[in-house]
């Protein structure tokens, strides 16, 4: 495993590896992760994902940045099998269009197709989660087909409802909560990402796969109406 260690101010370190946003390189980044929970290096606060780099925080006060080093270096060196090696597809039901997707059209037109072709293209595939933020819950994804890519909106709405699905240049995700937003809204899925309350409060994390299920409008309410109590379904990737 070749990684890249960089001092981020002295509280945190960057561990860098390579510059292609891929799958191998988000399993890598996913291994590394696995044997920090493992070794449980005294001193480290937190650790979060990106495309290509993996920021640790830390307390210099415990343990110094050399040593923090040496030690994130046998961490490469040591056995362990990453979580991601099981890895599962959340199929996430979305209403598309309508009120629930403001700008389906808008992409349909901008690519000169149908909206049941955009719907077609954009649902029934494995999105691969990268990593997670910019706020609690939000996924971003790889692999949405480059020609489903759209210019973000010149003026972001002021707030987007919970579950809005989006295109946003060459990315597509699902907004969390009530926030603002430049991205075109497709469609939303009735399907809560994260709840503060339970004891998993994230419906998924970064490794696993996300594929959008089109449901009717109807389906929409009947989900939103069952809550917590509607499970969503998980397969396992082979």
């Amino acid at each position: 495993m070749e990684f890249k260690i960089s001092p981020l101010g002295d509280v945190a370190v960057v561990l860098s590896f390579g510059n292609e946003i891929n799958e191998r390189t988000n399993r890598q980044i996913q291994l590394f992760v696995s044997k920090l929970e493992i070794e449980k290096i005294r001193g480290i606060i937190e650790w979060v994902p990106a495309y290509t780099s993996l920021t640790i925080y830390y307390q210099p006060e415990m343990i110094a940045y050399e040593s923090l080093k040496a030690e994130l270096e046998k961490v490469s060196l040591s056995p362990g099998e990453s979580k991601s090696d099981r890895k599962f597809v959340y199929e996430i039901p979305v209403c598309y269009g309508g009120e629930w997707g403001v700008d389906l059209a808008y992409v349909a037109d901008y690519h000169g197709m149908e909206k049941q072709e955009v719907i077609d293209i954009h649902a029934n595939r494995e999105y691969l989660i990268y990593m997670m933020g910019f706020m609690p819950g939000f996924p971003y994804l790889g692999g949405l087909p480059e020609k489903l890519a759209v210019p973000r909106l010149e003026k972001p709405r002021q707030s987007v409802v919970p579950g809005a699905v989006g295109i946003g240049g060459n990315q597509t995700g699902i907004y969390p909560a009530d926030v603002p937003s430049g991205w075109r809204i497709i469609g939303t899925t009735p399907v809560t990402l994260f709840s503060p309350e339970k004891e998993e409060p994230f419906l998924f994390g970064s490794g696993q796969y996300i594929k959008f299920v089109p449901i009717s409008e109807e389906q929409f309410l009947t989900i939103k109406q069952m809550g917590d109590t509607y499970e969503v379904k998980r397969i396992e990737k082979r």
